[in-house]
């Protein structure tokens, strides 16, 4: 292969673990039930949390992946259950199968009477009436609970009136404006229950993150106690960070050079350890990329032993919950050798014996890249992590700078409650459920909130009467509010010749993703959009298998909508965080062969998309670009490739993921009146992101400039400065004159960092 794709390798040694004896709160039944499960000695972490949400005190489990989290909650919870033959718990995750898995693991405790229950959207209709009358601890998931139970809680009453623990797992997954809408929909929860008269004790587990007292109680509304000290056995883990070789044979755009894939190099690696046995999950970056990674080394397999090709499959959201339930199944009990799958597997689902674990391209967070790789060596067991660097800014300064990735401290959770793009619409259910009184209103952000209500008010939605503010419609707003932030109901991706549903995406990445003539992957198979219809959430396609592949085309506009805070630098720099309009409209696709060639490109009529977001910009004057050396002609490839690389290392100083966030850069914007750089978040009302790039630009932009500098291709190529959604097709780019456009930028900030606010 010539180059050698391995970058550096890490031993992580082994850690005992340390057992304590059971609490004497703790009955004997309980204990023997958790004893026939393998559990003789709880750990000392366990036993600290469960203990003090005994004791009644809002807990945070913060340890790392494999250390026990569950019973942590489920010894408090079963205590409760089994001493008031009428109380109730509730038990939130963040995907569906891992309630599934957690049900699983609670029910074959065997405790009587707890007749603990699944209430979720793969719930079938007959089975909910007996879950709502009959389940004393029902596991769901936010989006259930905000659409099925909440307005409907006079049906859930006696379950409410005595609502003893709150559960939320793997609560680190909830960031941005999921996470938001979240911290929201637990504060609707606290409200309901103190209608009914119950208090529940919160108990949150979370991968170990930063300030995790902090993001807990901004999260739940209450104050949380945080145990962050892992008393479990782990064993010894190498971890290897992979930077896929260059092809030789191959140019990019631009004439670029061009690594070999990350999904290619992952396929490689995953076929090589399941031909030596190892039990293997690859985590890839995106659906399509699961389906790819999948698909590529069942056929390597094929050509090395028939019986391998079926040990090997991809898992990603937007299946259907029978192919989910069956891949977790043959996961479960060793079927499957090798599995490709996308985040959908990080949080919690008890995979036990895996050898390794490859993770192609950062997945967005410290928190998030370890939660991926404590999957392997479960038990205590070795195990192998291979990271695979994407070709990418922020995966190669990653596998160049080992030490930004293996020492740093994992991330704080971001999270925007106040954000009045969720606010207006959770209090909007909110009132739907029980009307808002001015006492209610300082737990869902006081003035702020206030401020929601008074306009909610103006446009007829809410009434205020004496006793509160009441919602004034007969139809409920709950549907209408989509807690993922992906923009509204689900497009359903439908065959066209047998109607049958392949799976669903978000509507914010239709127009991207599904447009008409898109190649679509489900399971391996490709299909040809036909027709993609907004209005009625359809995208109908054909089963075809082209050697090409489709990639978008993109134009985007942003303008300044408000200015929350700016500093001026002189008269050759200013910073700035506001509200802006970002327009994009897909105008058209390219057709690109494996290699590269671009076949043709297909103009599309689709309609503009415009986003009220926040975001972060600085603005540059003419005079010191011309000090800088930055020609004229030159601007708009200097201000492009710096934006595309400041997109990819802004997710080193937010809990972020690059295609959370997108750019726009122009050498004379409308607003600004000057050269300007804008780094924006890709969510209604903003998700935090760009907040956190204002608070760290230094550091930011540093990163950037070093990674532009120290990339050894000669004018900009993916690892530097070209972006994979840059709707321009990466033109035009300049990588000399983005290191002298950050070099002037940093400059002069560092220099006059003192400066007062203009």
């Amino acid at each position: 292969m010539g180059e050698n794709p391995l970058r550096h390798v890490r031993e992580l040694p082994e850690r005992p673990a340390t057992s304590v004896p059971w609490p004497d709160w703790v009955s004997s039944s309980l204990r023997s039930a958790f004893a026939g499960c393998g559990v003789s000695a709880p750990w000392a972490h366990q036993v600290e949390a469960a203990t003090r949400a005994h004791a009644g005190r809002h807990v945070v489990v913060a340890t790392g992946t494999a250390s026990g989290k569950s019973l942590a909650y489920q010894v408090p919870v079963l205590t409760a259950l089994a001493a008031n033959p009428r109380a109730t718990a509730l038990y939130l995750s963040p995907t569906k199968a891992l309630g599934a898995d957690q049900l699983r693991s609670a029910s074959a405790l065997g405790v009587a009477e707890v007749r603990a229950a699944s209430f979720d959207g793969d719930t079938p209709l007959p089975e909910r009436d007996w879950v709502r009358a009959h389940s004393r601890w029902v596991f769901t998931n936010p989006d259930m609970l905000h659409r099925g139970i909440l307005p409907a809680h006079a049906k859930w009453a006696h379950f409410f009136r005595r609502l003893s623990y709150v559960v939320v797992d793997e609560c680190h997954g909830y960031r941005g404006v999921f996470g938001s809408h979240v911290a929201l929909l637990l504060r609707r929860l606290r409200r309901v229950a103190r209608r009914y008269g119950s208090d529940p004790v919160f108990v949150l587990a979370s991968a170990t993150v930063s300030d995790p007292a902090d993001s807990a109680s901004l999260l739940s509304g209450v104050p949380c106690e945080a145990v962050t000290l892992d008393s479990s056995p782990r064993g010894a883990r190498t971890v290897a960070l992979w930077e896929p070789p260059l092809l030789a044979e191959l140019a990019g755009e631009n004439g670029a050079p061009v690594r070999r894939s990350a999904g290619a190099e992952t396929a490689r690696i995953l076929t090589d350890l399941v031909v030596e046995g190892a039990r293997t999950l690859a985590f890839v970056r995106s659906r399509r990329g699961a389906e790819l990674t999948a698909l590529s080394a069942r056929h390597a397999l094929s050509e090395v032993d028939s019986s391998l090709p079926s040990r090997v499959a991809a898992y990603r959201a937007g299946f259907l919950p029978e192919e989910r339930r069956a891949l977790e199944k043959s996961l479960a009990d060793g079927s499957l050798l090798g599995v490709a799958s996308t985040n959908a597997l990080e949080l919690g689902v008890d995979i036990a014996g895996l050898d390794a674990v490859v993770v192609a391209g950062y997945p967005g967070t410290l928190a998030s890249f370890w939660q991926q790789a404590g999957r392997a060596g479960r038990a205590g067991d070795s195990a192998l992590v291979v990271f695979v660097a994407q070709d990418n800014p922020l995966d190669t300064y990653l596998v160049h700078h080992p030490s930004a990735m293996l020492d740093k401290a994992v991330e704080a959770t971001v999270i925007d409650p106040t954000n009045p793009y969720v606010l207006g619409p959770q209090l909007a259910c909110a009132a739907m459920e029980l009307p808002l009184t001015d006492a209610c209103l300082s737990t869902f952000g006081g003035a702020a909130a206030r401020r929601v209500v008074d306009e909610l008010v103006g446009d007829g939605m809410l009434r205020r009467r004496p006793t509160g503010w009441f919602w004034t419609s007969r139809e409920r707003p709950h549907s209408s509010v989509d807690i993922r932030g992906s923009g509204g109901e689900q497009i359903a991706v439908v065959e066209t010749d047998s109607a049958r549903m392949l799976g669903t995406v978000d509507p914010g990445s239709a127009c991207a993703t599904v447009h008409p003539g898109a190649v679509y992957l489900h399971q391996g198979t490709s299909f040809v959009v036909d027709d993609l219809d907004l209005e009625s959430g359809l995208a109908m396609v054909h089963r075809e298998d082209p050697e090409w592949s489709t990639m978008p085309r993109e134009q985007i506009d942003i303008s300044v909508l408000s200015t929350v805070e700016r500093r001026a630098f002189g008269a050759d720099v200013s910073v700035s965080l506001g509200e802006v309009a970002v327009t994009s409209h897909v105008v058209g696709y390219l057709r690109r062969l494996p290699s590269g060639q671009v076949l043709d490109q297909i103009p599309l009529d689709l309609p503009e998309q415009t986003l009220h977001t926040r975001a972060v910009w600085y603005t540059l004057s003419e005079a010191l670009l011309a000090e800088a050396g930055v020609a004229h002609r030159d601007v708009p490839g200097a201000l492009h490739a710096a934006e595309h690389a400041a997109i990819g290392l802004l997710p080193l100083f937010a809990t972020c993921d690059r295609w959370d966030i997108g750019g726009v850069s122009t050498a004379l914007h409308q607003d600004t009146g000057e050269a300007t750089v804008f780094v924006h978040d890709g969510h209604p009302g903003g998700a935090g992101f760009a907040d956190r790039g204002h608070t760290a630009l230094i550091p930011w932009l540093t990163a950037t400039r070093d990674a532009i500098a120290a990339c050894e291709c000669p004018a900009g190529c993916p690892s530097c400065v070209q972006s994979p959604k840059c709707g321009n097709g990466n033109e035009p780019l300049d990588k000399a004159g983005a290191v002298a456009v950050l070099d002037a930028v940093l400059r002069v900030v560092t220099a006059r960092n003192q400066s007062p606010a203009a």
